[in-house]
């Protein structure tokens, strides 16, 4: 999946088309700047990016994969609202990945490996906008996998995180990253111990506190939520990532 960070959209005939349309689309849905309810034309999207309709069309379609668009033949193709239920699937999902990777890390991971932990631990505490420190946070985690040969386990990951990647980005402009950075201190903490189970309690509260933040970020961005799915989310704090 691609980063998430800001990117021109002027396309580059360096790298493939389709992956680029996908990178800037999914970014606009992901980051807010397409709001739900939005009705996305091939046309349009085609006119603007100087390209064909069929690079459009098969983005519109892997969007739709993800949950980040809804295609409704002969009738248009639209932003739908934030599925808690999807935001709470992958959430379960991804905790249960990371909360082994995590625990190989404990095990694992030689100096030179947590030194680059701290040095995004400190790249997180100056970053200044929201769009660099979902990057950062993303890189962090990231990290964890890689270092201990589980590069696939992240992309599993990313191909199902799309949902929480939009309420990352609500939450982060109304909660303080502060508490996110101790969380990611906390787990780089019991990996300098070698102390596997602390590093996946660490873990696991980390990714949890989406749970906390999802009835608050609905109440008070409501417009981007499916009203029929977040009244049961359990009670409100910065998401997890």
């Amino acid at each position: 999946m691609p980063p998430l960070g800001p990117r021109p959209d002027t396309l580059l005939e360096t790298q493939p088309l389709g992956s680029q349309l996908l990178m800037i689309l999914r970014g606009r849905i992901i980051r807010g700047e397409l709001l739900p309810g939005t009705r996305l034309s091939e046309a349009g999207l085609a006119a603007e990016l100087g390209v064909s309709r069929q690079p459009i069309r098969e983005a519109f379609i892997k969007l739709a994969d993800e949950g980040l668009l809804e295609i409704r033949p002969q009738r248009a193709t639209i932003v739908p609202k934030i599925s808690t239920q999807m935001v709470e699937d992958a959430r379960f999902v991804r905790e249960a990945i990371e909360a082994d990777v995590i625990r190989l890390a404990a095990r694992d991971f030689d100096a030179g490996r947590i030194t680059q932990l701290d040095d995004l631990l400190v790249a997180q505490n100056r970053a200044s906008d929201v769009q660099g420190f979902i990057e950062l946070d993303d890189r962090f985690h990231r990290l964890l996998a890689e270092g201990v040969g589980r590069v696939h386990a992240w992309t599993v990951i990313e191909a199902l995180k799309a949902q929480l990647d939009r309420v990352r980005y609500l939450s982060l402009q109304q909660f303080p990253k502060a508490k996110l950075v101790e969380q990611h201190a906390a787990v780089v903490d019991a990996i300098r111990a070698r102390d596997p189970n602390a590093a996946e309690t660490a873990m696991r509260q980390h990714l949890r506190e989406i749970i906390s933040d999802l009835p608050k970020i609905a109440s008070e961005r409501a417009e981007f939520f499916d009203t029929k799915t977040h009244a049961s989310i359990g009670a409100p704090t910065a998401t997890g990532g």
